[in-house]
């Protein structure tokens, strides 16, 4: 374990709270073990490392503190990952593809993919081809969410095909992650082209659960 691993280790153990645990492992489903230490006070936790230890150098001690047991440790990757997403090379995309498979729930690959994923293949589109089509495509629930929600930020430059071809091919699925995933991709670009989304949920054979969240920013706009 490299020492910027050990020293991150020690400094967020010594704040653990188990009286803050039991919920957080709760809200969690049990899923994973936390610390206790809840998201304001682990960001400030953060920062005041950095301050004085600087960003990780290499991606293998991201990985190594994603490695670490604790739930937080995969939120202090994560939010590291965010510091370095603007110079990020090429193929970095590799390593995001491996965390998304790796502690998997929504917490993490949602950030994955509706963030750093997300900009990653803005900074470089040609890997959307490879890489989306693959995760699609794959048997794993959490890459096939990755690929439906990677396009969350890119609001006009949204490449309307594939997200309804996303959605379309993943309508069958009985996973409540990858319909609500489907549902979230479309309320989320309605802000663009509601008549588009409205009128592909009324064509596609979608779960209630993906139709009602694609339908909300269109339902609510109609009220006003």
């Amino acid at each position: 374990m490299e020492k910027y691993t050990r020293d991150l280790k020690k400094y967020i153990l010594e704040h653990k709270n188990d009286l803050n645990r039991p919920a957080m492992e709760a809200y969690m489903k049990h899923n994973f073990l936390f610390l206790g230490i809840k998201a304001p006070e682990r960001v400030q936790l953060t920062k005041q490392f950095i301050k004085i230890n600087g960003d990780p150098t290499e991606l293998k001690i991201i990985r190594e503190i994603w490695d670490l047991e604790g739930r937080e440790f995969q939120y202090i990757a994560l939010a590291l990952l965010d510091r370095q997403y603007k110079k990020a090379e090429k193929e970095r995309i590799q390593f995001y593809e491996s965390l998304v498979v790796d502690k998997s729930w929504w917490d993490t690959v949602d950030t994955l993919a509706g963030r750093l994923i997300c900009f990653h293949f803005l900074t470089y589109p040609e890997l959307i081809e490879e890489y989306a089509e693959k995760w699609i495509q794959s048997e794993n629930m959490w890459l096939n969410r990755a690929a439906i929600l990677f396009q969350m930020k890119f609001k006009d430059k949204t490449d309307q095909e594939r997200l309804f071809r996303y959605c379309q091919l993943m309508s069958n699925s009985n996973e409540f992650f990858i319909q609500k995933a489907i549902g979230w991709a479309l309320r989320e670009y309605s802000y663009i082209n509601g008549d588009a989304v409205e009128n592909f949920i009324q064509n596609t054979n979608l779960a209630p659960l993906s139709k009602r969240e694609g339908m909300k920013n269109i339902d609510k706009l109609r009220k006003q």
